[in-house]
C-alpha cells in the first residue's frame, strides 16, 4: 500500500516527506480515535441497556446520538475548514471529541450520557472531512486515492482497538469498565494536540507551497455545491454516502448484540465485530491499490456490490465460520466504499470547496448514520429479528453501488463535454 523511499531530504512516503508527512500521519493518529469513538458505543451497549433499563428502541436512539452530531459537525466544520483554515478546524474538532467522550464515562443517567455523545459527535463529524480536506492539501494528487485510504483506515483500525479492549476491560470492571473505555479518550487530547499544534501548518503556508492564492475568508459555499455543473454530482455523491454509512455504521452499532440475540455470548460476539474492522483495515490495502488503479469511483462500485451480497448470505443462517469470513467481506466492502468516496469527492470539487464538499456529503450521508441504529432498534422491537437488519444493510451498499454507477456515467459525460 505505501512506496517509502530514502532521500536527502528524509522519508517519503506516497510522495510526502517532511513537516507535510508530519502532519498527515497526525491526521491519521486522530482519525485512529474517530474510529474507536465510533464503534465503542457498540461494544457497551449491552452493559449500558441492562444498567439502566434500555429497551432496544431506546438504545438506539441513545446510539444515535453521536451521528446527530456527527451531522451538525461534518456540514459545519467542513465548511469552516475553507473558511478558518484545516489546522484550526482539525484542533477543534480533536478537542470537543475527546472532551465530551470522556464525560460519557462519568454520566450519571442515559440522558446526560446522549447529550454528551452528541456534542461529542460534533467533533466526530468535523474531523474526517477537516484531516482529509488538509490531506487533500498535502499530498500528490496522484497519491489522493491511496492517502485517502491510509486516513480512513484509521476508522475500523480504531474500532478493532475498541472491540479488543472491550473483551479485557468490560468484564474485568463489571461495574466501572464501560466507563473507563470512554476514559480512554484523553489521549488524542494528550499526546495529538500538543504536536497539532506544532506539526500542522497554517492555511497560508499551504497556500505557498501549492503556489496559489489562499482561499480562506471566500464567500462561496454550499449553493456553490448545486451550481448546474455540480448538482447532480453532489446530489449523487450524498445519496451514496447515506446508504454507505447506514450499512457501516449500523453494522459498527448493532453487531455485537445482533448475534447475542442469535445465541452467542459477548466474546464471541465481539469477536464478530473485530473480524468486521479487521475486514475494514485489510481491505484498505486492497482500495488503495484499486483506488488508483482503476478510479475510485470504478472501484468503489465493486466494492459496495461485494458487501450488499456478502450481507444478503447472512439470510442463509451461515455457519460459525462463513459468518467470520462474511463479515471480513461486509468490512472490506461497506468501509472501503466510503474511503473511495471520499477520494472521488476530492477529486471533483476544487480546492477552495473540497471542505465544504466532503462536509455535505459526509455531514447528509451521516443522516443514514443517525437512522441505522434507530431503524435498527426498531425492527428488533417488532420482533422481526436480526435477519431484519442485516437485509436492511445489504441492501443498502447495493444501492451505493447503483450510485456510484450513475457518477461513473456523470464523470464520462464531464470529461467529454471538456
Amino acid at each position: 500500500m505505501t512506496q517509502t523511499t530514502s532521500r536527502a531530504s528524509g522519508l517519503t512516503i506516497l510522495g510526502a516527506s517532511g513537516r507535510n508527512l508530519a502532519a498527515v500521519l497526525l491526521g491519521w493518529f486522530f482519525v485512529i480515535f474517530d474510529g474507536y469513538d465510533l464503534i465503542v458505543y457498540g461494544t457497551v451497549q449491552a452493559k449500558l441497556m441492562q444498567e439502566w433499563g434500555l429497551s432496544p428502541a431506546q438504545a438506539g436512539t441513545l446510539g444515535s446520538m453521536a451521528f446527530i452530531g456527527m451531522v451538525i459537525g461534518a456540514v459545519t466544520v467542513g465548511r469552516l475548514s475553507d473558511r478558518v483554515g484545516r489546522k484550526t478546524a482539525v484542533i477543534g474538532s480533536v478537542v470537543v471529541l475527546s472532551i465530551f467522550t470522556l464525560l460519557c464515562g462519568l454520566a450519571p443517567s442515559a440522558a446526560v450520557f446522549g447529550l454528551c455523545r452528541l456534542i461529542a459527535g460534533i467533533g466526530l463529524g468535523g474531523l474526517v472531512p477537516s484531516v482529509n480536506a488538509m490531506v487533500a492539501d498535502l499530498v500528490p494528487k496522484d497519491k489522493l486515492s491511496a492517502w485517502s485510504t491510509v486516513m480512513m483506515s484509521g476508522v475500523p483500525l480504531g474500532g478493532s482497538i475498541a472491540a479488543l479492549l472491550a473483551q479485557v476491560i468490560v468484564p474485568s470492571h463489571e461495574e466501572h469498565g464501560w466507563r473507563i473505555m470512554f476514559f480512554l479518550a484523553l489521549i488524542p487530547i494528550l499526546i495529538g494536540l500538543p504536536l497539532a499544534m506544532r506539526l500542522i501548518p497554517s492555511d497560508k503556508a499551504i497556500a505557498v507551497q501549492n503556489n496559489r492564492a489562499q482561499h480562506k475568508g471566500k464567500t462561496a459555499g454550499f449553493s456553490a455545491l448545486f451550481s448546474p455543473g455540480l448538482a447532480p454530482i453532489t446530489v449523487m455523491f450524498t445519496v451514496a454516502t447515506f446508504v454507505t454509512l447506514l450499512a457501516w455504521y449500523g453494522l459498527g452499532t448493532w453487531l455485537p448484540k445482533l448475534m447475542m440475540d442469535q445465541g452467542y455470548n459477548l466474546g464471541a460476539s465481539l469477536n464478530f465485530a473485530l473480524a468486521l474492522n479487521l475486514g475494514a483495515v485489510a481491505g484498505s490495502v486492497i482500495t488503495a491499490w484499486a483506488g488508483d488503479r482503476f478510479g475510485p469511483l470504478a472501484s468503489g462500485t465493486v466494492a459496495a456490490l461485494l458487501a450488499g451480497l456478502a450481507l444478503l448470505s447472512l439470510l442463509a443462517t451461515p455457519s460459525t465460520v462463513a459468518i467470520y469470513v462474511i463479515l471480513i467481506l461486509a468490512g472490506v466492502g461497506t468501509h472501503g466504499t466510503q474511503i473511495l468516496i471520499i477520494a472521488a469527492i476530492s477529486r471533483f470539487y476544487p480546492s477552495e470547496l473540497r471542505g465544504t464538499g466532503l462536509g455535505w456529503a459526509l455531514g447528509m450521508g451521516r443522516i443514514g448514520a443517525v437512522l441505522a441504529p434507530q431503524l435498527a432498534g426498531l425492527l428488533l422491537g417488532w420482533g422481526l429479528g436480526p435477519t431484519s437488519n442485516y437485509l436492511m444493510f445489504a441492501v443498502a451498499a447495493l444501492l451505493s453501488s447503483g450510485c456510484l454507477l450513475v457518477l461513473m456515467r456523470l464523470q464520462r459525460t464531464r470529461r467529454n463535454r471538456t
